[in-house]
């Protein structure tokens, strides 16, 4: 049972992107005891089948996420013989056009699940943020991994933050959300896109097609470059997109020939905290239609059993913005996602995307929201 305990409308917050009006739900529940999933690897062992096949993009972040959950399945399951299926995306080969022009974020992750369906892989692993809101018949997420840092990264060679830049000064970035936001409060500098992975991002502002770019503080770290990192922009500034920072593992649903359980197999990388801020995410995201045309951030933390989740959308030139934030229970976080939307819905959201798809029916020059 929810006890409601304050409901209150104020102007306390101050938003990053336009003027916004801050909305706090406050609630308490009776039962606040958050149980971890429990650990039966050792039990699952008995099942687990001689070989598991895990299929990922070719990029050296996607390798290294595969090859961790490759390792942490190994630890779990000795007798088991797991291997890396690396495979070309289309949306790894499309460069010269954006993403909400050629299909979106599931560019990413289609040929992955298309290897499952034919039998070539039994798990795929994925940047949770490139995961659309919605799978395909037939498939679902398995697992979420402990988040890594969700903030935004600052990466130059030449200056310090986003406030050191001269006026027109170029910042690369693959997403809507973070224009916005630079939008917003730097006006004076050029916003250009930045596609491909990592490495070819950061080749491109070492080549100075770019001042400086903004990238995804969890893939420098993951692949140990945590010294191109100027600076982390700071939440209350750049909220982050749905999901971003944490890995997810996705499978066929269904029975398996050979009667293994791979959902039980992986449930011991669930990280429980992690599955509850990302279902509140993707929640927001999903009811806003988050796509490559939508400027949107979605952010939750959990601490102690309780989630406080904040979210945002905008126009791409940060002029219009809707922002509301929720905090409660942790256990109910599809819930949480839901409140905040109809508190964004309360705004000038409707207007906003609108706005956003408008511009992108009639421009050909919209910024993806892959990072």
């Amino acid at each position: 049972m929810l006890k409601f305990v304050i409901l209150r409308k104020s102007r306390g917050w101050r938003s990053p992107v336009g003027r916004c009006t801050r909305y706090i739900i406050h609630f308490e529940s009776t039962n606040m005891t958050q149980q971890g999933l429990a650990q039966q690897a050792q039990a699952q062992a008995q099942r687990a089948p001689s070989k598991l096949v895990i299929a990922s993009r070719e990029s050296r972040l996607a390798m290294w996420q595969a090859e961790h959950v490759r390792d942490r399945l190994a630890a779990l399951y000795p007798q088991c013989q797991i291997s890396i299926l690396g495979m070309t995306t289309r949306g790894d080969q499309i460069l010269d056009r954006t993403l909400s022009k050629v299909g979106g974020k599931g560019l990413f992750v289609k040929e992955l699940e298309v290897a499952m369906a034919e039998g070539r892989a039994d798990l795929a692993v994925h940047s949770l943020k490139d995961v659309p809101m919605d799978l395909p018949e037939g498939f679902a997420l398995a697992a979420v991994l402990e988040r890594e840092d969700p903030r935004d990264a600052f990466v130059s060679n030449d200056y310090a933050s986003l406030a050191d830049l001269p006026a027109g000064a170029v910042v690369g970035t693959s997403s809507l959300r973070r224009q916005a936001l630079i939008a917003a409060r730097y006006p004076q500098l050029v916003i250009k896109p930045l596609r491909g992975n990592l490495d070819t991002r950061l080749a491109k502002l070492d080549r100075g097609e770019y001042a400086a770019i903004i990238l995804a503080a969890a893939g420098l770290k993951r692949l140990g470059l945590p010294e191109r990192i100027r600076g982390v922009l700071d939440p209350e500034l750049s909220l982050p997109a749905a999901g971003q920072g944490a890995m997810a593992i996705e499978v066929a649903s269904g029975a398996r020939g050979d009667g293994v359980d791979l959902a039980a197999l992986l449930r011991p990388l669930n990280h429980a905290e992690t599955a509850q801020a990302v279902l509140a995410e993707r929640k927001v995201s999903k009811i806003f239609g988050g796509s490559c045309q939508i400027p949107l951030a979605a952010h939750a933390t959990v601490q102690g059993g309780r989630m406080h989740l904040r979210a945002m959308v905008a126009t791409p030139d940060g002029t219009r913005s809707a922002f509301a934030e929720l905090d409660g229970a942790a256990d109910r976080p599809e819930w949480l996602g839901e409140q905040v939307s109809a508190l964004l819905a309360q705004q000038d959201a409707a207007a906003i995307l609108a706005a956003c798809r408008e511009d992108a029916a009639g421009a050909d020059g919209g910024i993806p929201a892959h990072a």
